[in-house]
């Protein structure tokens, strides 16, 4: 038996209907090992950085059928995909798995011919590769880890950065300073309606836009008066070249502005397609086509479109890093138009498909027109014109019809004709800061600046959003409070690490361990060095959360305490007393008064303390004053009543009662925390007749079953057995 093992199960069943013989393809549903959680687990540093990996949860079923199937098999088949984290997860069945001398094949697309190919002409794992992906794994681990740590002391707790994230976060800010810093302008756009000889309606805008009203007033008068007529007519024939084919940013950006698809959704769309076998793999940032591609493309022209539409082009990578052995992401199939099995799909494949054939296509022309017309009396207004442009031969566009465009065909007038003013006006605007972001336009700045690789575009993005940094806003990404705070303090503090120097320097250097020309050691000890002595010595920086004064406002409480603080809250920015906590004193950031703590006279009934009512962001609620020790929050008497279980407590004879905990509900003693009592479901008042423990609630396969983990009780399915 060969034995052949992928990352996905519809991978698997594709790859398994391509090979012939004694093959059995399996699943390894991804990667199997990481690293664990602490950081002192993870990585040995004075060890030369050595990682120690563990079995993810919920793999070791899927590792133990590894074993067992390549015990009995006579050769093994590592077929990840064709890139560093492919290669990785190929090392990691390896070590996970214990195989010896395991056979490692690529192929760009699933196909016959592809598949049966690839196992032809096997090769070793590439330690090269392997270790550039385990140098970006410590590297971000360790980044992440010691700069998250500095902020949650500097700012909030449960905060984070990261290496490639935070230079992202960056540029969103410093695109959200240059919107805050525009100052608009007032213009006005100037529009004739106008009648031809030959009573064809043409509409022409004035070649200058006034910035004063005056002005604008005196050009209205002026061409209601004058006579009008043409004083220019140019044609200009312009081609128009085909795009090349898509690697993972293009693809990204064009769905994105199609479709309105997430980078992470296109990526997860365009998966689906490769594990299909209907493109090739979508992450690459090479725009190469393979000879025997090419030449099925060329036949797909010749037979649709005819060979007057064929023109063979080869386009040349733009990153230096690059695998030139790889392909653009194009259609496996080119005489298949359409494929896929939901909408997304389609709409995805049919994109790839345009766009792999529009490539090797002629130019297209264009006839571009452009009229221009004034009244008699010379140089008293500006220019009014009007600017078409009508497709004379289609080329290219005859595939990728998607990038067309509008057709503006304009009539056919000539210098002198004469035309009739029907109607002129005139329409206030302001000037525009720039545009925010998109998610495409992110990633092609991100791309620009050789920020991150074609992998990891989709998941910085996701990973600003997911942590409340950044948040999408009519498809534009604005930064949240938190995230404009987070990176006001990575900017002030670690500027070099951040930086787009830093950051495509430390790509480069990961490129050049993939290609054996740096050392993992010595790379990592060269950035982590100083890069720890700098975290260090931040330590003593003050709090982040002070924004700076609002001079606007003087505190509710006490005026003479003069202007507030603007500072950071888990519900955002609010102003508050410079003199917190004895003065008690804050506002929302429009001025209206945010009540302080209000004392209740009431008791906490878990420590005794004294009830206070505060507001939060979903309004004013009362808690115990002894909060975060204590977290008891009062509740409506239905509520309370919900709460109370009427079972004691077997360690001090309290009553059991509900609480909410950061995972979750759970029931303990009244007196917690005085009492540790706790359990996980709701206690029925009966004890378990193997050990005397409380019963709790179960399922609707199990009613009830022991409170205590060492009993059998606790698990009754396993006592029947």
């Amino acid at each position: 038996m060969k034995l052949v093992i992928v990352e996905s199960p519809a991978k698997a069943k594709t790859i398994e209907k391509y090979l012939k013989g004694d093959f059995k393809v399996v699943p390894s549903v991804g990667h199997i090992r990481d690293l664990p959680k602490s950081n002192k687990k993870a990585i040995d540093i004075k060890e030369g950085f050595v990682p120690h990996y563990e079995i993810s949860k919920g793999k070791e079923k899927i590792v133990d059928e590894i074993k067992k199937l390549a015990k009995k098999a006579d050769e093994i088949y590592l077929a990840t995909d064709p890139d560093r984290e492919g290669e990785a997860i190929a090392w990691h069945i390896k070590e996970a798995v214990g195989l010896k001398k395991p056979k490692r094949v690529l192929f760009h697309e699933i196909t016959e011919l592809a598949v049966q190919d690839a196992i032809k002409h096997p090769r070793d794992i590439d330690e090269n590769l392997r270790k550039a992906q385990e140098a970006r794994r410590v590297l971000d681990r360790l980044v992440g880890y010691d700069l998250s740590g500095l902020i949650w002391k500097k700012v909030r707790y449960g905060l984070s950065a990261g290496r490639v994230q935070s230079p992202a976060l960056r540029i969103i800010m410093e695109k959200e300073r240059e919107i805050r810093a525009f100052i608009p302008e007032n213009f006005w756009i100037i529009t004739g309606q106008f009648k031809t000889k030959k009573n064809q309606e043409l509409i022409l805008i004035c070649e200058k836009e006034p910035r004063d009203e005056n002005e604008t007033n005196d050009i209205l008068a002026h061409a209601k008066k004058g006579s009008w007529s043409i004083t220019s007519v140019k044609q200009t024939e312009a081609k128009r070249s085909p795009k090349p084919p898509f690697i993972t940013s293009t693809l990204q950006q064009t769905a994105s502005s199609r479709f309105g698809f997430s980078p992470s959704r296109t990526m997860g769309v365009a998966q689906k397609l490769y594990e299909a076998g209907h493109i090739t793999y979508m992450r690459t940032d090479s725009v190469n086509l393979s000879t025997v591609a090419l030449s099925e493309i060329y036949a797909v022209i010749e037979k649709q479109y005819g060979k007057e539409y064929l023109s063979p082009r080869t386009y040349v990578t733009k990153s230096k890093n690059a695998q030139e052995a790889h392909e653009a992401i194009r259609i496996t199939k080119p005489s298949v138009k359409h494929a896929g099995t939901t909408d997304e799909q389609k709409k995805l494949y049919d994109l790839i498909w345009q766009r792999t054939i529009a490539s090797q296509m002629t130019d297209a022309k264009i006839l571009r027109t452009k009229i221009s017309a004034n009244i008699s009396e010379p140089n008293t207004i500006p220019p009014f014109s009007a600017n078409g442009n009508v497709v004379i031969f289609p080329g290219w566009l005859s595939a990728d019809t998607g990038s067309k465009g509008e057709e503006i065909e304009l009539p056919k007038l000539a210098e002198g004709d004469p035309l009739t003013l029907i109607s002129i006006e005139s329409e206030g605007k302001q000037t525009e800061p720039p545009p925010r972001y998109t998610e495409a336009g992110l990633v092609k700045e991100l791309e620009k600046r050789d920020i991150g690789r074609p992998s990891t575009y989709a998941s910085i993005i996701k990973t600003l959003q997911d942590r409340g940094y950044v948040e999408k806003i009519n498809k534009a990404l604005l930064p949240t409070d938190t995230g404009e705070v987070v990176s006001d303090f990575l900017e002030k503090n670690f500027a070099e690490y951040i930086s787009d120097s830093f950051t495509a320097e430390m790509e480069n250097e990961l490129d050049d361990i993939a290609n054996g020309k740096k050392e993992y050691v010595k790379t990592l000890k060269d950035f982590y060095g100083p890069f720890l002595k700098d975290v260090k010595e931040k330590d003593k920086l003050e709090k982040a959360t002070v924004l700076g004064e609002d001079p606007r406002f003087k505190c509710p409480l006490d005026e003479s305490h003069g202007t507030m603080l603007i500072k950071l809250g888990r519900a955002g920015k609010f102003l508050s007393c410079r003199l917190f906590p004895e003065c008690l004193g804050a506002r929302k950031l429009d001025g209206s008064i945010m009540e302080g703590p209000k004392e209740t006279g009431e008791k906490c009934p878990d420590c005794g303390g004294n009830l206070i009512e505060r507001e939060g962001r979903f309004g004013k609620f009362i808690a115990c004053a002894n909060y975060p020790k204590c977290k008891y929050i009062k509740q409506s008497p239905e509520e309370e009543a919900k709460k109370r279980t009427g079972v004691k407590c077997p360690l001090d004879g309290g009553e059991i009662i509900e609480r909410r905990g950061r995972f979750g509900p759970f029931f303990s003693c009244a007196n917690y925390p005085k009492c540790k009592f706790i359990i996980k479901s709701r206690p029925t008042g009966k004890v378990c007749e193997l050990c005397g423990s409380l019963m709790m609630e179960g399922t609707k396969t199990i009613p009830e079953r022991c409170s205590n983990k060492n009993c059998p009780n606790h698990n009754p399915h396993k006592l029947k057995k």
